[in-house]
């Protein structure tokens, strides 16, 4: 007779009341995830005919639970909700964790960090905003002025009317409408931001060619002769012999440089059809302030400048395991890299199998109050049963001593 069964279970029956009871108080915490007491039964090492009653229970491992929380909005564009697989990678001065909350803010040097001023890591951004894809490294987004950039390429995409008449003798004079069938202002950029216009003409010379002139500011570039010719073929595409692409110089009087670019005119049509124009783009901007920020799904950081521009500013990364549940809880929302975990999978959001990211929004525990308060019931049944064992183990033990 052993009182080690009814012991075992009593003392298994408090562990899962202490995983129950930690679930119940993080129900409110953003991406906390649910334990689970996992439990097996206790025999003794010696071999029996098969009448070994068994020796109890035991708690063989206490498993953290990485389902999906639901998500909330908030009123954060740095809360960010992860949708899928994946954790965030933070560092404390190089040391790594990961955490699925994604509750950030800005601190005083422009890092984005949590509550534990741990530092959110992802890829880097260049001036012009392209994303360096190497070693992950502190995000920290810069509040100084975007410094302007001056206008290489101007990328122009309409339709010339076919059924214009060709003006072959006429002199061009862009304060005579006589002397060019249609015309496009166009804003450029120099190297101190300063915002310019010049006004492309189209003049047809022959049955499916086009002469290209450019004015700014009341004054001809090129000398007043052409820019260039734009050809086509009778099914009114671009004719591939000839090039679609002008050289243009504009001189300036602002103390910066003067302004070179490319006109690509690359895709546009000749069609019987009213001039039109589907397309004007330039790739110069002038100066402006961090007005506010975003994350995208895809965890690019797009900062917006006062200026209109919009640019990439960096990119959060994700990193998942092979097995989350061997990662290492540090407390504090935090996991590390443990040898039961495997080595981290870092890489963009919506990448590799990782979760997509949701800005202005939070994850909730997955914690379900209702199941957890019957799981309560439950084990509160399972040590009262325990302690009864106990209490017929000692009622006996109690007859055998009364005997005389």
């Amino acid at each position: 007779m052993s009182f080690q069964q009814g012991l075992s279970g009593l003392n298994a029956a408090a562990r899962n009341l202490d995983v129950i009871g930690n679930n119940v108080a993080n129900t409110n915490t953003v991406g906390f995830k649910q334990s689970q007491a996992q439990f097996a039964d206790v025999y003794a090492n010696s071999l029996s005919n098969g009448t070994q009653p068994g020796l109890g229970v035991k708690v063989a491992a206490v498993a953290q639970q990485f389902s999906q929380g639901g998500i909330t909005a908030s009123n954060n564009s740095l809360d960010i909700a992860i949708s899928g697989n994946g954790f965030y990678r933070l560092s404390d001065q190089g040391s790594i964790s990961y955490s699925r909350n994604g509750q950030f803010h800005p601190d005083k040097d422009g890092y984005i960090v949590n509550s534990s001023g741990l530092r959110l890591t992802g890829y880097t951004a260049d001036a012009a905003g392209q994303i360096n894809a190497g070693a992950p490294s502190d995000i920290q987004i810069s509040t100084a002025d975007l410094p302007p950039r001056a206008t290489t390429s101007v990328n122009t995409l309409v339709n010339l009317d076919s059924r214009e008449a060709a003006l072959s003798s006429a002199a061009f004079d862009p304060a005579d409408s006589t002397t060019y069938h249609s015309f496009i202002p166009m804003p450029i950029h120099d190297s101190l931001g300063n915002s310019s216009t010049v006004s492309t003409y189209f003049v047809k010379t022959a049955a499916n060619s086009w002469d290209v002139f450019a004015s700014s500011e009341g004054t001809l570039l090129n000398g007043g002769a052409p820019l260039g010719a734009l050809n086509f073929l009778s099914t009114g595409g671009l004719d591939p012999s000839s090039s679609a692409i002008f050289s243009v110089t504009k001189p300036v009087t602002t103390g910066a440089d003067s302004v070179v670019f490319d006109m690509d005119f690359t895709g546009t049509t000749q069609f019987g059809s009213n001039f039109g124009v589907n397309a004007l783009a330039e790739d110069g901007y002038a100066s402006g302030r961090l007005t506010g920020f975003d994350v995208g799904a895809d965890g690019m950081i797009r900062g917006s400048y006062s200026s209109g521009k919009i640019l990439n500013l960096g990119q959060v990364v994700l990193a998942n395991f092979s097995n989350p549940q061997g990662l290492q809880i540090q407390g504090d929302n935090a996991w590390t890299e443990s040898s039961a975990s495997g080595a981290p999978l870092v890489g963009a959001p919506n990448t590799g199998g990782l979760g997509s990211l949701q800005s202005g929004a939070v994850e909730d525990s997955n914690v379900e109050l209702t199941s957890e308060l019957v799981n309560m019931i439950t084990a509160q049944r399972v040590y009262q049963a325990n302690a009864q064992t106990i209490k017929t183990y000692d009622q006996l033990l109690q007859t055998l001593v009364n005997l005389r």
